[in-house]
Formats: structure tokens, C-alpha cells, sequence
């Protein structure tokens, strides 16, 4: 069957010897297991922040006023009463008062300083933002529309950067394990060279002593894997909380079902990789010494 080089009798077991998280090979993997999971849930953050805001600012306009020159409510009454807007709120001026205060300190409440009126509205699907404009620009001809698809968009796109520099290290992470794997392997086949010499003089084929080497590598994978992945599951609960508040913040869960999924098969994923790497390169290394 396929996976007979999984269970190996106790005579195979005792050639190679050893257990699991000894020598070098499962706490690299440890390392690369940890920092994958890492790496992968903040890429995972990263992108659903992006996908939900994007979606919250889709179809949401702000009318600024500079100077104001008319009232907020003469303005929000314009902009309720265009066609295909589904809901308006004005920006009361102490709060952008308060806003500016951040910036320029008791200045912000000085009356020579002018104000814009603002109102943020939202669009139903289909309608026209050409119809609302001219409806704005009958009660106030200097008022100007901003969608706030312009003004987030640079950092949307710092986000899809960034995410994609997230995976792109786990990526060059699992590249960097598999050839962790490669130099576990030959380094293995140097050490047992004479148990590899007995073993094919009385008989044994190359497929027999991969699997031999193949499962030793394998369960190291797996083992320094698990470890990794609970040691990173421990610093995201201790994350939890700021991750919670970040999420409210976004409109939603930062990571959802799906990413968790994702994030509890990436330990197998690297198990997978390692044990298939360790054979190809094992085959090699033996074909090379014949």
C-alpha cells in the first residue's frame, strides 16, 4: 500500500534509531511552522480588512462644502432629497472642530476659522452620481463630491501589498524548510552510509531504504510542524483581544472560519511537503552513490 513506509516494523525502526524533536531537522521545521502560521493569519487579516472595508466605501460619497456659506442642514436636505441616494448624515461642525484639534491644537476653535460644511451619503445600487451632483449644485454651486473610494485607495493598495509580502513568505518559508529537508536528508544518508551498504549487500532496493529515511524525516516533520503551529496558536490567542478591538474596528472578524481552517491545515501542508521532498531527495542521493 502506499503508506507501508509509514509503519515500520521495530527491527526498521531500530537502524535509524532516535525520536522525534532530536537533532536540527524538527525544530527548523519548528521555526518555519511557527512563522508560516504567523506570517499567514496576519496575510489572512490583512486581506479580509481590505475585502470588507473596500465593500463599506464601494458606494460612499462625502459632499464637502469649503468655507461653508450654507448651512449643513440646507445641504444634508439637498442631498436626502436627490434621487438614488439611500441614506445622508451630516458632520456636525464641533466635531470636526474637535477632529481639527488633534492637528492645530485651541486654534481649531477659533471662529476665523472656517469650517467646510460636510455630509456623507451613500448611493443605491444603479444610481447615478451625475443626478445627485446636480441636485447638490442647485443649493450649493461651489459644493464638490468626493468618493471615499479615492481617498482610501492608496491605503487599499498597501494593504493588497501587503498581504501579498505575506504570502510570499510563507512561501519562501515552506521553500526554505523543503531545503532544510534536502540537507536533513543527505546529511542522514552520510551518517548511515555503511547501515545503507548492508542493507542493499543482503538484498534491499532503494525503494525499501527511501521509505526507511522518508519515514524517519517525515515523523520529525510532523512533530516539529505541531509544535510550531501550537507555539503560534498561543501568541494569536495572546493577540486575541487587540485582534478583537482591530476587528470591530474593520466591521467584522479579522480571521473567519475558512482562515482558520486554512491556518490548522498549514502545519500538514508542511508535513506533506517535507516528506515528499525527503524522498525525491533521498532517491537522488542513493541513485548518485550507485
Amino acid at each position: 500500500m502506499m503508506l507501508d513506509w509509514l509503519f515500520a516494523s521495530p527491527a526498521e525502526r531500530r537502524l535509524l534509531g532516535g525520536s522525534p524533536m532530536r537533532g536540527p531537522t524538527p525544530w527548523v521545521i519548528a521555526i518555519m511552522s511557527f512563522s508560516c502560521m504567523i506570517i499567514a493569519a496576519s496575510g489572512l487579516a490583512l486581506t479580509n480588512t481590505a475585502t470588507t472595508l473596500s465593500r463599506a466605501i464601494q458606494a460612499r460619497y462625502s459632499v464637502e462644502l469649503p468655507g461653508g456659506g450654507v448651512s449643513v442642514d440646507a445641504l444634508l436636505k439637498a442631498v436626502q432629497s436627490a434621487p438614488g441616494v439611500s441614506s445622508a448624515d451630516a458632520v456636525p461642525e464641533k466635531e470636526m472642530r474637535r477632529t481639527l484639534a488633534r492637528w492645530l491644537g485651541p486654534a481649531a476653535q477659533s471662529s476665523e476659522l472656517p469650517v467646510p460644511a460636510l455630509v456623507n451619503f451613500d448611493l443605491r445600487p444603479g444610481a447615478k452620481l451625475a443626478v445627485v451632483q446636480r441636485q447638490v449644485q442647485r443649493a450649493a454651486p461651489d459644493a464638490r463630491i468626493v468618493a471615499h473610494s479615492e481617498s482610501v485607495g492608496p491605503l487599499l493598495d498597501s494593504l493588497h501589498v501587503l498581504q501579498w509580502v505575506a504570502f510570499g513568505l510563507v512561501l519562501l518559508l515552506s521553500a526554505a524548510a523543503a531545503a532544510a529537508v534536502v540537507l536533513a536528508a543527505r546529511g542522514a544518508i552520510d551518517t548511515h552510509r555503511f547501515t545503507i551498504e548492508v542493507m542493499h549487500g543482503i538484498g534491499a532496493t532503494d525503494h525499501q531504504v527511501t521509505n526507511l529515511f522518508q519515514r524517519r524525516i517525515a515523523i520529525d516533520a510532523l512533530a516539529g510542524s505541531v509544535a510550531g503551529a501550537v507555539a503560534a496558536v498561543l501568541v494569536l490567542l495572546l493577540l486575541a483581544s487587540g485582534a478583537s478591538f482591530a476587528g470591530e474596528l474593520a466591521g467584522g472578524a479579522l480571521l473567519r472560519e475558512p482562515d482558520l481552517i486554512l491556518l490548522v491545515l498549514l502545519p500538514l501542508a508542511l508535513t506533506i511537503l517535507a516528506t515528499i521532498v525527503a524522498r525525491t531527495a533521498v532517491l537522488t542521493a542513493l541513485r548518485e552513490a550507485l
